[in-house]
């Protein structure tokens, strides 16, 4: 381990002593204490799935939340005198659980919000956030529809759109391209992106729509095969993908199409099966995709040392706020001034929050798979610029 290396290791634990960080149950978040004295807590509310089906999103989010925290206040984890104090709450992946503590938190003074694992979450936290004019930080959840939705709403990953971008180019001459994706937020807007951006480009696109609950994959799998299409786009998450992969390469739609997704999280990449070396990758991130002073922070402070898919939005969330909160702590209209054409250096590069609608602009990547088994490895093919992968502008929603 080098010296620098050993450095931000003490950064990141002298932060943790700093910050004071309390882990509740839903509806049981830490009481406010904002208060306007020069050393009082600023209080921030992080909602996100700790429990349920995305559970490893959540604790990736968190984790790279804290480094993110540590090394934008420089291991102090203050803004100015005053300590961050971030509540931890459990929505489950549950709208209706993340609905209720927003609301609670709200209710206790609360100004800035993080999180959202899930789509579904997002899409219902973000009208709360314009209702109550607090700040509302988004994470993993991808779908199109928070870029946009208010003035106060932001998200700290990507959206679908980009993901969409970045497999653009592997269709080539391909007219044909069938989205396969749950009967979900997150499932509609992928296809509704794809018919977007393939469709704009000459591209026949049909759409899989999948419930969300599926178990035996079999029958889609079959109708994928009779479609026969140029392009399979794949957008799916949690944890029956290894049974939905399983049916597709046994179907024969691996050999018979040109199958692109996404790289989902590490743990995830041996549920591909025979058939991961097969598929065409759309990478938000992977472990080595990107080497610059954040990722050698977030590597520093992530158990293992090995960081994954959603580290970086959690990084990238606590970087907008602790920019937002130094800009004022208490008055949300300046944290939304502060934040909207803000540019930072973070795990996957330079991003840029565009201040028209809040998309995030942001790289992407491409990538391969190498190995079996938990010997997997990525491998980046190309990187997409975060111009090229720029989703149009949304008209701002209030």
């Amino acid at each position: 381990m080098n010296g620098s290396t050993t450095s931000r290791r003490a950064m990141i634990s002298a932060v943790l002593a700093a910050v004071t960080v309390t882990a509740t149950g839903c509806g049981s978040p830490q009481a406010a204490g904002n208060g306007s004295g020069s050393s009082a807590p600023i209080d921030v509310g992080v909602v996100y799935a700790q429990s349920g089906p995305l559970a490893g999103y959540g604790a990736q989010y968190a984790e790279g939340f804290k480094a993110g925290l540590a090394y934008a206040t420089g291991g102090t984890g203050k803004i100015g005198e005053r300590p961050v104090s971030v509540t931890w709450t459990d929505d489950a992946g549950d709208p209706v659980k993340a609905v209720s503590a927003a609301k609670d938190l709200i209710g206790k003074g609360y100004k800035v919000l993080a999180g959202s694992t899930s789509s579904g979450v997002a899409v219902q936290v973000a009208p709360l956030a314009a209702q109550n004019k607090v700040l509302f930080v988004s994470g993993p959840a991808a779908t199109d529809a928070v870029t946009g939705a208010n003035k106060y709403t932001f998200r700290s990953g990507r959206q679908s759109y980009q993901d969409v971008l970045a497999a653009r180019a592997f269709l080539g001459t391909g007219k044909k391209v069938l989205v396969f994706a749950p009967d979900s937020a997150f499932g509609k807007s992928n296809v509704e992106a794809v018919k977007k951006v393939l469709g704009g480009a000459g591209a026949t696109v049909t759409d899989l729509a999948v419930p969300a609950t599926a178990t035996d994959f079999t029958p889609f799998a079959n109708q994928v095969k009779a479609a026969a299409p140029d392009l399979v786009f794949v957008a799916w998450a949690g944890t029956t993908a290894a049974a939905m992969w399983r049916a597709l390469d046994q179907q024969g739609v691996l050999a018979s199409s040109k199958v692109v997704t996404g790289l989902d999280l590490r743990a995830s990449w041996p549920g591909f099966g025979a058939g991961g070396a097969k598929l065409n990758l759309l990478a938000h991130y992977f472990d080595g995709a990107t080497d610059n002073a954040a990722y050698q922070a977030l590597k520093a402070a992530v158990p293992g040392g090995r960081t994954d898919l959603f580290h970086p939005d959690g990084f990238a969330a606590a970087q907008m706020i602790v920019h937002a909160l130094q800009s004022s702590p208490d008055d949300t209209d300046k944290m939304v001034a502060a934040l909207e054409g803000f540019s930072f250096d973070s795990v996957k590069g330079k991003l840029t929050v565009r201040a028209e609608d809040h998309a995030l602009l942001q790289p992407m990547f491409q990538a391969r798979l190498t190995g079996t088994g938990d010997a997997l490895s990525a491998t980046s093919t190309g990187t997409i610029t975060a111009q090229d992968a720029a989703p149009p502008v949304t008209t701002m929603k209030g």
